[in-house]
């Protein structure tokens, strides 16, 4: 495949995803507004689109599939078949059989691995009993250019797509029977060029000028107006820019961010040196302007990389209706502060985690109706899903109308499993209680569900949500219901760190982390079951030496330190240092794959005076503190 030719595959799959995504929310919204024929005119839009780009690659399976479906959607359109939850979930099937076409497509450039019969029949069997007094449907009789062979009758035996081959992975689609390749492909009209049409090479103005067709026929095929969104706004002008592009710009500015602190720290000790220096006055004017221009630039380069979070919310609404159907459930999907924006690096990181909480609250937060109206609530339950910017974070909020905690079960749970001591659950507050929750295989489920998984899952949230120095908070009122907290930097390309140095090794310790940093005397640092520990304000903190830590060997023996005060969640500790530098703006640069699992490690910087600081990783440093407090109690 030459370049142009992977520049349009490229064009097409992130065009797809994008309409993919649309078509989840479009039909969820479909299903309670039946009657709105500007939605159906929509969809109609998107599946018939698709087809023909596929088409005009030569992408037959997904031509297909989307042939079918937007059959099917045709009929809506035209009166012929009624809107009903039954209809949206075959085609919403058939969204889903696209969807492993597509990954076919951009994992071996073909989709030929994905058997479609199964969903193309059922597709055909729902049009053809939509009726009894419709005649069957006979094969087009205009055909494609390369006057291909119409498709055989096949029998039903197969609902849903499977891969012919087996995975790696278990299928999505899990009532999927096995059956015989489609030896002959269905003939369509209105795909435009075959795959037949591609054995010789083709210029991109050839490809560019049919795509430019196709869009026109699908215009004129919707029978709807294609004018302003109906919000009435303008489109923005865009430019699809690939990820990789944007990181390799961030990486240079991060360079020139990293030469500016150098330059500016250069320039500070030859003034101290002589303030008399008139060229040394005009190279700190100079510098000061860089300084200028290249927080402007940064600023500007980190805009571009800023997403909607809509992009993240996108995907509940399916997610929500399906699961809601598997466990019996009525809710309601409420998405607030959908236009905030967030670095897109964040937002890749972020989906697993909301997702894994969503389940969490659909299948243990919220109750069954007929749990809720013998506990007076009303019948349909509530998941709530917002964002907003604080300063340079962003705050999102996971929160659910149902059973909330039940801090006795907890407490219980975690005894069971051998998590904590009788004698730590004294001592805790119901907060801190509920927080057990985020240890490794805690779980209160009674058995295994493959709706939330198998009790591994909120440690795993915790993690992926630390290493992004972030922090997760967990409230929750019994009988009424919970909210998850998650509060995450803009970027996580560059950050604000405090730099702090055991003996002669210097780190640094993401900002966000940081609480206080208080000095204390050698003597005040007591031990609980080999536990360091300090008494902070009437409060035990637990204690973690980064020198032994990283097996710093100690230098001499000072009666005084240093305790950096670090929270991530509702867990506090402290970080027992030999000095505090200075707090300073600091690019974050990765390890590479042969130092990726270097524990406590999140990755390094260079600091103004040309020295490499290894960042911590707050999230393993928890975990160390967790292990050494628990392992003493029991």
């Amino acid at each position: 495949m030459n370049d142009e030719m992977k520049e349009i595959l490229n064009d097409f799959l992130a065009e797809s995803s994008e309409m993919l995504e649309a078509l989840d929310q479009h039909f969820v919204k479909l299903e309670s507004e039946p009657s709105n024929t500007e939605l159906l005119n929509e969809i109609f839009r998107c599946m018939h689109s698709m087809k023909g780009s596929a088409g005009f690659l030569g992408f037959t399976h997904l031509v297909e599939v989307a042939h079918q479906a937007e059959s099917l959607l045709n009929k809506l359109r035209q009166g012929e078949m009624a809107v009903s939850p039954f209809i949206i979930d075959i085609i919403l099937e058939a969204v889903d059989a696209v969807k492993m076409l597509q990954s076919d497509i951009r994992e071996t450039g073909e989709d030929s691995h994905v058997e479609t019969h199964g969903i193309v029949n059922k597709l055909s069997l729902t049009m053809d009993s939509a009726d009894d007094l419709m005649l069957s449907v006979s094969p087009p009789q205009k055909a494609a250019r390369n006057t291909s062979p119409p498709a055989h009758s096949q029998p039903p035996a197969q609902m849903t797509p499977s891969y012919r081959s087996e995975p790696s992975n278990p299928s999505p689609f899990p009532s999927c029977h096995e059956s015989p390749p489609r030896e002959e492909p269905v003939e369509m009209e209105e795909v435009g060029e075959s795959a037949g049409g591609f054995d010789s090479p083709v210029g991109l103005s050839d490809v560019l000028n049919k795509m430019k067709e196709a869009a026109i026929r699908t215009v004129q095929a919707t029978n709807a107006p294609v004018g302003k969104p109906s919000g009435g706004k303008e489109e923005d002008q865009t430019v699809r820019v690939e990820t990789k592009r944007l990181d390799h710009v961030m990486n240079l500015v991060g360079e020139l961010v990293l030469n500016r602190n150098r330059l500016i720290k250069l320039g500070n000790g030859l003034e101290e040196h002589n303030e008399t220096n008139h060229a040394l006055r005009e190279l700190n004017l100079t510098l000061a302007q860089l300084n200028l221009v290249t927080s402007d630039l940064q600023l500007a380069v980190m805009k571009t990389r800023m997403v909607p979070i809509r992009k993240v919310f996108s995907r509940f609404p399916r997610l929500v209706r399906d699961l809601a159907g598997r466990l019996g459930k009525q809710v309601r999907l409420e998405l607030v502060g959908e236009d905030t924006e967030v670095d897109k690096s964040v937002a890749d990181e972020l989906t697993d985690p909301l997702v894994h909480l969503v389940r969490n609250s659909m299948d243990h937060g919220l109750e069954t109706a007929a749990d809720r109206k013998q506990h007076g609530k009303g019948p349909e339950g509530c998941v709530r899903l917002s964002a907003q910017q604080e300063g340079n974070s962003i705050v999102i909020r996971v929160e659910d109308n149902g059973r909330g905690l039940q801090v006795g079960k907890i407490a219980e749970k975690a005894i069971e499993k051998g998590l904590v001591g009788q004698a730590d659950l004294e001592g805790m507050s119901p907060r801190e209680i509920m927080n057990l929750i985020f240890l490794p295989g805690f779980s209160t489920a009674a058995q295994v569900s493959d709706v939330s998984g198998r009790g591994v899952g909120m440690d795993v949230v915790r993690t992926n949500i630390s290493r992004m120095n972030g922090s997760l908070e967990l409230d929750a009122d019994p009988g009424q219901g919970s909210r998850v907290t998650i509060k995450l930097p803009l970027t996580v390309a560059i950050i604000q760190a405090l730099m702090v140095e055991v003996e002669s090794a210097t780190f640094a310790i993401p900002l966000a982390s940081v609480v206080e940093a208080v000095k204390v005397t050698k003597e005040e640092i007591k031990s609980i079951n080999g536990q360091a520990v300090l008494n902070l304000r009437e409060r035990i903190l637990p204690l973690l030496d980064l020198g032994e830590t990283f097996h710093i060997p100690r230098n001499k023996t000072d009666d005084e330190c240093y305790v950096v005060v670090v929270k991530i969640g509702e867990q506090q500790f402290g970080v027992v240092v030999n000095r505090l530098r200075a707090q300073e703006e600091v690019v974050i640069k990765s390890l590479g794959k042969f130092l990726a699992d270097v524990k406590c490690v999140a990755g390094a910087t260079i600091t103004g005076d040309g020295k490499v600081v290894l960042i911590l990783d707050m999230a393993d440093l928890v975990r160390e503190v967790q292990t050494s407090t628990y392992a003493g109690t029991r």
